[in-house]
């Protein structure tokens, strides 16, 4: 029986959030990976990209991993109810229930974060704990069945930390090999530890409307939560 490992999709998402994982999951032995939405119309992701659906959530199988990418169009899903009822259906069978950056708090607002670690995108750590969480500032946290990566490119690295813990240390590193993943960045500034000070409130001004509107929605989510 094939690995089944799927993917959420969305309008608006954050293309690397999905694409790194991606490129990891396809490589693994015996792994059936695929994107999944509501419809199979193709998908916007931020900055244009069309990206086509494989299969819906009424035709998806049982995931053995399901992994939920970040991205401003994320902040709608907070209070979706067909796609968290779609989430925590898959979460009750799935060995793996992962996040990218944002993803985390869409996994929060399903009520799978109650009491576990976790991390996701710098901008949005805060807003974990409003979702029962505990937020953890890791690459990504293994918490049982739980992964959470951190902001974007994270997405790799817990993709290559399941391909060890699946297939082995070697498999994962061959994967890390053919992909040329050896990280050495122009600039130390992928990190508010590191990044200029002036340059990271600079960014967070920028992202004052989407974070508000974020928050908002976060707190809603929070609210049926404690109501559940």
């Amino acid at each position: 029986m094939a690995f089944e490992i799927g993917l959420l999709l969305f309008p608006n998402i954050t293309q690397l959030d999905l694409t790194g994982p991606y490129e990891v999951f396809i490589k693994f032995p015996n792994a059936n990976v695929q994107l999944i939405w509501k419809s199979l119309v193709p998908v916007q992701a931020g900055g244009g990209m069309q990206l086509l659906p494989d299969t819906t959530f009424a035709d998806c199988p049982q995931l053995d991993l399901i992994c939920i990418p970040g991205g401003a169009g994320m902040n709608p899903l907070l209070n979706d109810t067909e796609t968290l009822d779609f989430i925590r259906a898959q979460a009750g069978g799935a060995k793996y229930v992962t996040s990218v950056c944002t993803g985390a708090l869409v996994l929060g607002a399903a009520g799978l974060l109650k009491g576990k670690r976790a991390t996701t995108h710098w901008m949005s750590h805060e807003m974990l704990s409003e979702l029962g969480a505990i937020p953890v500032k890791e690459r990504y946290v293994i918490d049982g069945s739980i992964i959470t990566g951190g902001g974007v490119t994270a997405g790799i690295d817990f993709a290559l930390a399941i391909a060890a813990d699946l297939h082995g240390e070697e498999v994962a590193r061959t994967i890390q090999l053919g992909i040329e993943y050896d990280p050495d960045p122009p600039f130390a500034s992928g990190s508010p530890a590191t990044a200029d000070p002036a340059l990271v409130e600079k960014t967070r001004i920028a992202s004052r409307g989407r974070q508000q509107e974020r928050k908002a929605a976060v707190r809603m989510a929070a609210e049926k939560l404690s109501g559940r």
